[in-house]
C-alpha cells in the first residue's frame, strides 16, 4: 500500500513539473510572409515631335520640302477661256503673229473655203479662239509649219489632240478633234510643213454628225507651257 501511494504521489509531483516545463517554454512566432511590392512603371519616352505643315520646327537644320502638287490637266484645251457666270469679255488676242503664212492643215481645203470663227461665242462663257475646218472624217491633217510635237493629249473638249511648237518655241499649234494619229507621230516628233499629223474626226465635244479640224495658234507664256497662252488668230495666217 505504501508503495502505490508513492507511486501516486510521484506521477502527480511528475505532471506537476511538466505543466510548469512547458508554460515556460516560448511558443513559435508565426512565420512571417514577405510581402513584396511591385516595381513603379516605367515611362515611355516621348514620341519625337512631328512638325505640321505650319510648324517651323526644321530637320536636320532644314526646313520640310513643300509639297509637289501636279496639276490635273484633264479638263486642258488651249486655248484657256474663262468659267464661271462672268460676262464674256472681249477676246484678248496677241498682236504678236508667227513669222510666214501657215499652211492650211487640212487636205483639199482652199482658203477660200475658210470662215472665220475666231470670235465666235460658244456658250455664254467663252470664244472659239480657233478656226474651225470643216472636212470630212478620215481627211488628212497636215502640219501647218516646221516644228516639234510636244504632246499628244486627249481632252473633254478637244478629244484626241496634238501640241506642236514651231522652231522658235514662241507659238504652239493646237490640232483638236481628231479621228486618230499619223502612224509615227509621237512625243517630241520633228514635223516638217506639210507633213501628216491626223486624221479629221469628231472626238471630244465635236458633233458626230459634223467632223471637224479645230486648230488654233497660242503665243506662249516664258515658261513655254503647252497648255497655256495667249490666242492668236489662225484665220489671216493661212495660205493656200
Amino acid at each position: 500500500m505504501k508503495w502505490l501511494l508513492t507511486l501516486m504521489i510521484g506521477a502527480i509531483l511528475g505532471a506537476a513539473g511538466l505543466f510548469v516545463y512547458l508554460r515556460q517554454v516560448p511558443h513559435d512566432a508565426a512565420p512571417q510572409v514577405p510581402v513584396t511590392t511591385a516595381p513603379a512603371p516605367t515611362a515611355l519616352p516621348a514620341p519625337p515631335a512631328v512638325p505640321g505643315p505650319n510648324s517651323a520646327a526644321v530637320l536636320n537644320g532644314q526646313l520640310p520640302p513643300a509639297p509637289v502638287v501636279t496639276p490635273d490637266l484633264t479638263e486642258a484645251d488651249l486655248p484657256l477661256r474663262p468659267t464661271g457666270n462672268a460676262p464674256l469679255p472681249a477676246v484678248a488676242a496677241s498682236t504678236d503673229v508667227p513669222a510666214g503664212k501657215l499652211m492650211i492643215p487640212v487636205d483639199g481645203v482652199k482658203y477660200a473655203q475658210l470662215t472665220d470663227t475666231f470670235t465666235a461665242t460658244r456658250g455664254s462663257e467663252r470664244h472659239h479662239e480657233a478656226l474651225d475646218i470643216m472636212a470630212p472624217k478620215g481627211t488628212k491633217v497636215f502640219a501647218v509649219t516646221d516644228g516639234k510635237v510636244v504632246k499628244l493629249f486627249t481632252s473633254v473638249r478637244g478629244g484626241l489632240t496634238v501640241y506642236q511648237f514651231e522652231p522658235t518655241e514662241k507659238f504652239a499649234y493646237y490640232y483638236a478633234h481628231l479621228d486618230k494619229y499619223a502612224d509615227g507621230v509621237k512625243e517630241g516628233t520633228q514635223l516638217k510643213r506639210g507633213d501628216l499629223v491626223g486624221y479629221v474626226g469628231s472626238t471630244g465635244d465635236a458633233d458626230a454628225k459634223a467632223p471637224h479640224l479645230h486648230f488654233a495658234v497660242v503665243q506662249l507664256t516664258p515658261e513655254k507651257q503647252w497648255w497655256k497662252g495667249t490666242p492668236v488668230n489662225p484665220y489671216p495666217l493661212m495660205a493656200d
